[in-house]
């Protein structure tokens, strides 16, 4: 019974190298254009790919690793995704948030590679983040980029503009014929990320707190542009359960900071938040860290749902 159970196992693995090589041995070399001559260009998640689409306009087809309504964080290529990848003629992630990714990525030969974690600083952000930090004691940080460094700087408007000048870059290197197009793509969304950056200070200039609570500390950059304290319930990493001393300090910090709401997010499970909350008797609403886009979401892309994350931000601190 045993031999027959590991020559079952050996066939069936067998098999999968074999639909592997298969697949690689199939797959058109394509020298990274589709058949109408567009740039083949791949994101690994939602903020990706929405600076591939907005730079790359008509002259880029952008395929997204990560499908709507999928915790980036979690996300397993599939063979077929890493041959594909691999017939890319650019790349935009950010290394460090999803390992899956970097293997690939860094297994594919691709040339012309816009790594977001390389294009603006990254920092160390744990559960509570801001210039004048409040204490909490259980403030470790929980790291899903390498280095103990934080990676959501898309939810910054300024660090997503230093992205986004870099995309543009590597766009142009890999399709040259169209270089002014992608310089002029990406100027105008620098331009409305400017713009939204704006948004965001006047909207939140006067106001009667500065302290949130969230879910996980996906909004320590934003934050510190905008002078607020995030305080997270977990780390970094959303899967996270808080320790009972870490829920102690919450307690204390709401009273303190004249906390009103406890934000959750569209994706993760928000019983945690709910449950905090309820104990606080506090107010829950959603404030999205944009690592998907799905049909849940408080906007079509990028900069609607920017803008209802700031009008529940508006809400919460007591914006005038």
């Amino acid at each position: 019974m045993n031999i027959r159970r590991h020559l079952t196992t050996a066939a069936v693995a067998g098999a999968a190298v074999l639909g592997l090589v298969a697949l690689s041995a199939c797959a058109p070399t394509s020298n990274g254009r589709t058949d109408d001559g567009k740039l083949r260009v791949t994101a690994s998640f939602y903020p990706m790919e929405f600076l591939a689409e907005q730079i790359g306009g008509k002259h880029v087809e952008v395929t997204d690793l990560t499908k709507p309504g999928v915790e980036p964080h979690d996300l397993e290529l599939t063979p077929k995704q890493t041959a594909q990848l691999g017939e890319s003629g650019a790349i935009v992630y950010l290394k460090g948030l999803q390992p899956a990714v970097d293997d690939a990525v860094a297994q594919s030969g691709v040339k012309h590679v816009a790594d977001a974690a390389a294009l603006t600083p990254l920092e160390k952000h744990g559960t509570e983040v801001d210039g004048h930090h409040h204490t909490t004691g259980d403030n470790h940080s929980h790291s899903d980029s390498e280095g103990g460094k934080d990676p959501h700087v898309w939810l910054d408007p300024v660090r997503y503009a230093q992205v986004a000048r870099g995309v543009g870059k590597t766009l142009a290197q890999a399709d040259p014929g169209h270089r002014a197009e992608y310089r002029k793509n990406a100027d105008a969304l620098v331009k409305k990320l400017n713009g939204l950056d704006k948004e965001f200070r006047d909207g939140l200039k006067q106001r009667s707190s500065d302290t949130f609570l969230t879910t996980h500390a996906a909004f320590g950059y934003l934050a510190e542009r905008y002078g607020l304290t995030e305080e997270a319930i977990s780390g970094l990493d959303p899967e996270a359960e808080p320790s009972a001393h870490r829920i102690k300090d919450l307690h204390t910090l709401a009273a303190e900071h004249h906390v009103s709401t406890v934000f959750f997010e569209t994706i993760a499970n928000p019983a945690t938040a709910k449950t905090l909350a309820g104990d606080l008797h506090l107010r829950t609403d959603v404030l999205d860290p944009l690592e998907g886009i799905t049909g849940t979401s408080r906007g079509k892309d990028y900069f609607g749902v920017q803008r209802a994350n700031l009008a529940a931000l508006q809400k919460a601190l007591g914006s005038k």
